[in-house]
């Protein structure tokens, strides 16, 4: 999975913040959601990262990469 070429990706002081240039929308992820993305995109566990990092349970670990990941699909964000 990776980015589609028209995202920018910025990091701010507390988050990451993804710019559609197609639609001028921006997406604002916390520091988990960037996590999970960067994990994604180095084709790593992101379930297992975001439990090495913060006290999440693995099944709560596994939903939350499912859901957004499937929020940046919806949004048209990224491709296979």
């Amino acid at each position: 999975m990776r980015l589609r070429t028209d995202v920018v990706a910025v990091d701010t002081e507390d988050a990451r913040v993804l710019l559609d240039e197609r639609t001028g929308r921006y997406f604002q992820l916390n520091r988990s959601g960037a996590l999970i993305l960067d994990a994604v995109l180095a084709d790593e566990d992101a379930a297992r990262r975001l439990t090495e990092v913060y006290a999440v349970a693995p099944a709560q670990a596994t939903a939350d990469v499912a859901d957004l990941l499937e929020r940046l699909r919806s949004a048209g964000l990224v491709v296979a």
